[in-house]
């Protein structure tokens, strides 16, 4: 089966320019790259998609580039922005960069030179201004580029555009020439929301070159009805175990709505497309045996198969009856930390299961907070150190929120 048509059959594929050529193109092993602006030091469900869709085309032979903005992070790309991004250090940027370098080889296979790391920020910071105009400003028509949905979103919005943020589609430009140059590359992947950015690029290295490029980007990560997914109460769903803990990471999946399962089988994990229809037609009651296999699949890619079992066992635990399990989220506090404030609100706010006191109280007044299996009525109410086992003490909001307190 073509690559295309496997992307296509798992649903990646938005838009593609000289379709019929790219087909013929991917015939053999081409070099793609895609792009990550470091503006957090981790990555989060929605770079997902395109690494899991990098995966697949590194099984079909081809070379990924995995391109670190390291450079046009100090602009910031406007897409799907109203204001401004916040401004971050070079300090703050190459650290982002390292993070994000040691989480893509869970994801993809760097050995003898399968996969390579590059960042823009090598060509894009020494860039001279005048000669960057002169070649490359001069390909671009204003006209066009204020045609983007990226663009003029912006130009409508409250604080406008500036003009830092509408040379951010050149420097993204410029990396597919200069990935060309350096390394062969011929095809940009990445978000649907790129789509402009993505077909300047290509535009550039053909008529900059007069050479064959092309862009593809993949479906956002999208529920049934239009919604983005991957947010939660805490924000974004990363994928680090420090921001978003396996068990945390595992039910979110768990979680998802029918109507999703099936897309999210097909886009999130690698099981044969069979099975993944499979269990995206259960129905009723056996749904969730689909939401627990798309749970378990995309924790073990992410934080790998120890992890996964280890949320899945917690899962069965406490939502089979039983509160007695060590996998849970945990949360350590000090003798003298309880001594100071043991309030059960406190408790909540400290280990992320509320973000403020004040939703913490809303919680408890509606019954939503247990101590051990015991509601909590008090809003004053606290934990003792008496209250804690060997294996600490279970604290819970809701139906799914549960944080292990540990009392060093």
């Amino acid at each position: 089966m073509h690559i295309l048509d496997v992307l296509k059959e798992r649903g990646f594929i938005a838009q593609v320019t000289f379709e019929e050529e790219l087909y013929k193109q991917l015939e053999e092993p081409t070099t793609f790259y895609v792009g990550f602006d470091p503006t957090a030091d981790s990555l989060h469900i929605g770079h997902y998609i395109p690494i899991m869709a990098m995966a697949h085309m590194q099984r079909a032979g081809h070379k990924p580039i995995a391109l670190m903005g390291g450079g046009t992070a100090m602009i910031g790309d406007p897409s799907g922005k109203t204001d401004m991004r916040k401004m971050m250090t070079t300090e703050t940027i190459d650290h982002n960069v390292e993070c994000i370098k040691k989480q893509m080889s869970r994801f993809l296979d760097f050995s003898e030179g399968k996969a390579i790391i590059v960042n823009n920020g090598d060509w894009l910071r020494h860039l001279n201004f005048i000669e960057f105009m002169r070649d490359i400003g001069s390909m671009f028509s204003v006209n066009n580029m204020l045609r983007a949905d990226c663009y003029r979103a912006r130009m409508e919005s409250e604080n406008g555009l500036s003009f830092l943020e509408f040379t951010y589609m050149l420097m993204q430009s410029y990396d597919f020439l200069e990935l060309f140059h350096r390394y062969g590359c011929r095809l940009e992947m990445g978000g649907n929301d790129q789509w402009s950015n993505m077909l300047g690029g290509a535009d550039l290295v053909r008529r900059k070159d007069n050479e064959k490029a092309f862009a593809c980007t993949f479906q956002l990560l999208l529920t049934h009805d239009g919604k983005k997914m991957g947010k939660t109460e805490k924000g974004a769903l990363w994928l680090d175990p420090n921001k978003c803990s396996p068990f945390d990471f595992y039910q979110y999946w768990r979680n998802v709505d029918d109507k999703d399962v099936e897309k999210c089988l097909g886009l999130l994990t690698f099981l044969p497309m069979d099975e993944v229809r499979r269990l995206g037609a259960l129905e009723g009651s056996a749904i969730n045996e689909a939401k627990k296999v798309l749970a378990f699949e995309v924790t073990k890619l992410v934080h790998g198969e120890e992890e996964a079992a280890k949320a899945a066992d917690a899962a069965a635990s406490l939502f089979g009856g039983g509160m007695n399990s060590a996998n849970v989220p945990s949360f350590e506090l000090t003798a003298d930390e309880l001594a100071q404030d043991a309030r059960v609100t406190t408790m909540l706010v400290k280990s992320g299961l509320c973000k403020s006191q004040s939703e913490a109280r809303n919680q408890i007044k509606a019954g939503a907070v247990s101590v051990a299996e015991v509601k909590v009525t008090d809003m004053n109410a606290v934990v003792t150190a008496d209250q804690f086992g060997e294996d600490g003490l279970m604290l819970q909001k809701g139906k799914k929120g549960f944080r292990r307190l540990i009392l060093k």
